[in-house]
């Protein structure tokens, strides 16, 4: 993989959080009924992330959860013959609430779809609504991110990495070639 260029820093990150954050609060007129859920791995931190954010600006607490989507996959055997499933853990109910799911990167909308398979296992929320630091294109699916932190028009021979500093050590987001 070769490296092409660096997109967002850190800095950008965070601008971008805090402008989803107050999308989310004006699309939802307040958080009342609103609860984030991070699809695992990169979108649990970016949903605490947006959760403080929301906290900052509302002074009310908001419900995080993490949604492990493995087992929901359509190509889970291309991606492994022993996947490793690790637990959704979210500590509150979804009935009746408007679930905003949070992830690092929106391509295909595969994940997106596997999400929605693996939170109607949880409940049924009023609305689901997709939130999504980048918005790549290339969607397969009729998937569409309600929430978008920033467009980057990309090839298909290329790959957008998000790292994030809970996870990574660092946090930007660049693109690399195949």
């Amino acid at each position: 993989m070769n490296f092409k260029a660096k997109i967002m820093t850190s800095d950008d990150i965070d601008r971008a959080l805090m402008r989803l954050a107050h999308q989310i609060i004006e699309k939802n007129s307040g958080i009342d009924n609103v609860c984030l859920i991070g699809i695992k791995t990169r979108g649990v931190p970016l949903a605490k992330r947006l959760a403080a954010n929301i906290e900052r600006i509302e002074q009310h607490k908001i419900d995080v959860g993490e949604l492990d989507i493995t087992l929901y996959r359509d190509d889970l055997s291309l991606v492994n013959k022993d996947p490793i499933v690790n637990k959704s853990c979210v500590p509150f109910s979804i009935e009746g609430k408007i679930v905003v799911l949070v992830d690092d990167v929106i391509f295909t909308g595969r994940t997106a779809r596997a999400a929605l398979d693996a939170l109607v296992e949880l409940g049924r929320p009023a609305k689901v609504q997709l939130c999504e630091l980048i918005d790549r294109g290339h969607s397969e699916l009729p998937i569409k991110a309600n929430f978008v932190g920033k467009n980057i028009p990309t090839a298909l021979n290329e790959i957008v990495t998000v790292q994030l500093a809970e996870i990574d050590g660092v946090s930007n987001v660049v693109i690399n070639e195949k």
